[in-house]
Formats: C-alpha cells, sequence, structure tokens
C-alpha cells in the first residue's frame, strides 16, 4: 500500500565521520569487515603484559620481570619463579618453559597502541594482560584496546577492590576497567555483558561451577576448583547484553548473574577474562620494599591453573576451543546505535532520534534520504567475520517510507553491496527503493559465510531523486557469526 505523501525531510540532523579505511568515495556506504589476525593460534602464543597503569605503584608489583620488554634478558631459560624478577614472574615462567609462548611487557612511559608501526602494538600479540592497571587509559588506548579484542584479541582484565588506588590518582582498578567497558569509540553499550562490582570483600574462597567442560576450568595446565579474595571485588554479569558472558568462579553463596569473581565473553572474533582480584596472581616474590602474598600457591585455590588455562584461551591454544574455530558471537558494536555515532561513521545525520521516522527499538535509528530532492547518504563499521566460521548472517530492520507515487518505477534506491578491500564489488546483496515502501520494519537477512577469513566490505548506497522523498531507516543491526 502506498504511503501518503510527506514533506521533506529536515536538514538539520546528527554528524558523523564520512571516510572509513579511505574506502568510502561520494554515494557508497561501507561497513567495513577486516580479516582476523593472521596464525592467532599458531606456537609461540604471542602474549603482552601491561606495565604502563602504574603497575609497580604501592605494594603491587604486577611484573613478569624486571627485564623489559623481553623478560629473556634477564635470564634466557628460566626454570624457577626467581629466575625472573616479580610477583607475577610465577605465571611468566610458567608459561615460558612450556616453549609455545612468546612473552613481552609494554614498559612504564609506553601507550597502548593498535594498528602501528611499533613492536609493541597490540597487532603484533594474540593475547593482553591489564594486571590490575591504575591509570585511567586515555581515548587513545580504549579505542585500540576494543578494536584489538574486536578483531580477534583475547584480554585479560585482572581487578582488585574498589579503593585500591595504589598511585592516589583518584582511580583504582575498579574505575580503571570499568571506563574502558562504558566510555570508549567502538562500543559503550556493555560489549563484554558485564560489569564491575565496586566492592571490598575481606577475604573469600570462591568456588568453580561444576558439571562443565569449559577449556578455562579444564585447560592443559590443570582443572579449576576455586581461587581466592583478599580484598577484591566480584562482576555483575548481562547475558541479554552479550548472551556470550558467562560466570566461571563465584563468590560463595553467589551464582547466575551476580557474585562472579571469574568471568569470560566475546567480543566480535576476539575473548574477554575477567578475574576479580589480584591476590591469586601474586606469588609472593618480586622487587624489593614490596609487601605480598603468595596467593599463586594458596592451598586454598587453584590459582595458577586458573591464570594459565586462561591465558591459553585467550590465545586460542590448541585445545582451547581457539585456532579457526569460531565462538558464536554478535559482532557489530552499538548494532541499535542506541550510542549515537559511537562505533559507526557515515554521512552527515544519518545516525539520528529526529522525530521524523521512528526507530524500531530504543530512540536512535540510522536513516538514509528523505529529503526530497537529489541527495545521497552513507553507513559503516569495521568488523571482523573469523576464518572457522561456517555461518555469518548479516541482518538489519529496514522501512522505507516515500511520498511517490508510481507504482512502476524506481527513483529512489538503497544498494546493500560486499565489495573487496580495493572496492571492487564481489556481490550486489539487494536493492531497495520507493517501491519497497510499507508500513513497520521488514527484517532482511544475507549469508555472509562465503566471505569468512577475507577482507570485505559491506557497502550501503543510498540515492535518492530530486523530487518526492524517499527515506530509508535502518535499526537493530546483527552480523550473527556460528
Amino acid at each position: 500500500m502506498l504511503r501518503p505523501r510527506s514533506s521533506p525531510r529536515p536538514r538539520q540532523r546528527l554528524t558523523t565521520a564520512l571516510a572509513v579505511f579511505g574506502m568510502l568515495g561520494a554515494g557508497t556506504a561501507a561497513l567495513a569487515v577486516t580479516a582476523p589476525p593472521a596464525a592467532a593460534a599458531t606456537t609461540p602464543h604471542r602474549v603482552l603484559f601491561d606495565n604502563s597503569k602504574a603497575e609497580t605503584a604501592g605494594n603491587a608489583d604486577w611484573i613478569i620481570g624486571t627485564s623489559q620488554p623481553d623478560p629473556l634478558g634477564q635470564k634466557a631459560d628460566p626454570s624457577v619463579e626467581k629466575d625472573w624478577t616479580g610477583a607475577l614472574s610465577s605465571w611468566g615462567v610458567a608459561l615460558q618453559k612450556t616453549g609455545g609462548y612468546s612473552l613481552k611487557t609494554l614498559p612504564s612511559g609506553n601507550t597502548i597502541t593498535y594498528g602501528t608501526s611499533s613492536a609493541l602494538d597490540l597487532q603484533n600479540f594474540d593475547t593482553f594482560v591489564l594486571p590490575e592497571p591504575n591509570v585511567l587509559l586515555s581515548a587513545s588506548e580504549k579505542t585500540a584496546v576494543m578494536k584489538f579484542v574486536q578483531n580477534g584479541g583475547g584480554l585479560f582484565m585482572i581487578s582488585d577492590h574498589t579503593g585500591s588506588d595504589r598511585n592516589n590518582d583518584g582511580a583504582d582498578a575498579v574505575k580503571v576497567l570499568n571506563d574502558l567497558m562504558t566510555n570508549n569509540s567502538v562500543d559503550s553499550t556493555d560489549p563484554f555483558g558485564f560489569s564491575i562490582d565496586s566492592l571490598n570483600i575481606a577475604s573469600d574462597n570462591p568456588r568453580a561451577v561444576t558439571g562443565t567442560t569449559d577449556p578455562v576450568l579444564n585447560g592443559s595446565f590443570g582443572k579449576v576448583t576455586g581461587s581466592i579474595i583478599r580484598n577484591g571485588t566480584t562482576a555483575t554479569l548481562k547475558p541479554a547484553d552479550n548472551p556470550a558472558v558467562k560466570g566461571l568462579v563465584y563468590r560463595t553463596g553467589s551464582s547466575g548473574n551476580t557474585g562472579a569473581f571469574f568471568a569470560t565473553s566475546t567480543f566480535g572474533s576476539g575473548r574477554v577474562a575477567f578475574w576479580g582480584d589480584s591476590s591469586p596472581i601474586d606469588d609472593g616474590t618480586g622487587q624489593s620494599g614490596n609487601t605480598l602474598f603468595d596467593g599463586w600457591d594458596d592451598p586454598a585455590g587453584t590459582d595458577a591453573a586458573l591464570a594459565l588455562n586462561g591465558t591459553e584461551w585467550l590465545a586460542g591454544a590448541a585445545g582451547s576451543s581457539g585456532g579457526s574455530t569460531c565462538a558464536a558471537a554478535q559482532l557489530l558494536a552499538n548494532p541499535g546505535f542506541e550510542s549515537g555515532a559511537s562505533a559507526w561513521s557515515g554521512s552527515s545525520g544519518v545516525i539520528t532520534t529526529d522525530s521524523g521516522e521512528a526507530a524500531r527499538t530504543g530512540t536512535y535509528k540510522a536513516w538514509l534520504n528523505g529529503y526530497g530532492s537529489a541527495h545521497t547518504d552513507t553507513l559503516s563499521q569495521s568488523v571482523t567475520i573469523p576464518a572457522g566460521c561456517t555461518s555469518a548472517k548479516l541482518s538489519f530492520y529496514l522501512h522505507v517510507d516515500t511520498a511517490e507515487t508510481t507504482t512502476t518505477t524506481a527513483y529512489d534506491t538503497l544498494k546493500a553491496q560486499v565489495v573487496d578491500a580495493g572496492g571492487t564489488v564481489l556481490s550486489t546483496l539487494a536493492t531497495y527503493s520507493n517501491l519497497n515502501s510499507a508500513d513497520g520494519y521488514t527484517l532482511r537477512t544475507f549469508d555472509l559465510g562465503a566471505y569468512a577469513g577475507q577482507t570485505v566490505t559491506v557497502k550501503f548506497t543510498g540515492t535518492e531523486g530530486s523530487q518526492l522523498q524517499t527515506s530509508f531507516v535502518i535499526d537493530d543491526t546483527a552480523l550473527d557469526v556460528s
């Protein structure tokens, strides 16, 4: 049924950026899908431990060794924890002794980066460990970490209790890690499906969930039965925001979505692990003058196995369901546009709360065209389709509203295409027009499984003629892989 004639759309709308990786020209919109990091699961598994965020402030000594960035500078063939100096030396030495890991430290004074020429850039690693960071990450650093995970990296976040501000700068690990997840340019809409609780739990011996074959609890470094809290915190899980999140170790008396002391999740094609206290990773040794506690060997928990299995899983090591296999996930950040332009780029005014067209859910949507004059709009987001995924389904809800009265001629169009990194069109998924005008939203789905492991770009091109408006309104996008 034809929609009634409507007035041209106002031009005062929200502004977003136009170009994505230099691939967007006039009249095109792109949803970029980049290939996963090469050989992320081949040995050696590359692990970067952070020491750029005051990890040695106060009594903390969260380093694998004082030789930085390469711990091998202290001793090239360590056999015991004291061969390297640091409260995380047991962790580092245990990985080094397997022969399957390459370890580095990001020293104090450095910046966390992704996509630069630096040898310590995150793109050169499979796993990034943030062991109780005590300095807020900058905007660019948060973007780097989130892009690293989204594109296939593993992030190990280790918190401590609220108030553990060791350098007195106003930020403790709880604040730093929550800020990373809620205030970044990639996805601030609860991307990992959990938030860290502002608690100081004095002492507890959390237990691992039972009856599961989860690789973190049953990895090659041993079976995990529990952990320890010696002034730490927990996380609240929100599976409605990210169904991949799950608690593996819980505070005594807790289960389900509350009191998770160790949790895992996915984001994009990457993986995330959270631990609520730094005491379990402390091996009791370190630099002179620090008061340390041997939680690594505490018989109340199996902390060594939990740390090492967690690292193995994050790095995609053999036997950990990693490498070329595929974890079920939804890859698009800010899929319903409720964080505004966060994670998206496009033409001026595309992502908007303009009341002229209703969102399907929430208040934001992407509104292309609708001006009643010659006009082109664009929209884009960078994501990754892992090579091991056999199913990759792109979906979005589309509402078409037009003032055109013809029932035969497509005057205004929206094209959905797949192109390669050079801009060559690989496939035109669909072309919509004023002839598709209808009340409400319609779900549109496309199979992108053929492009797993490839660099491709999904392009939306909205083109409007010189008379009578047609609006193409998109909401609730998704790229589901399995």
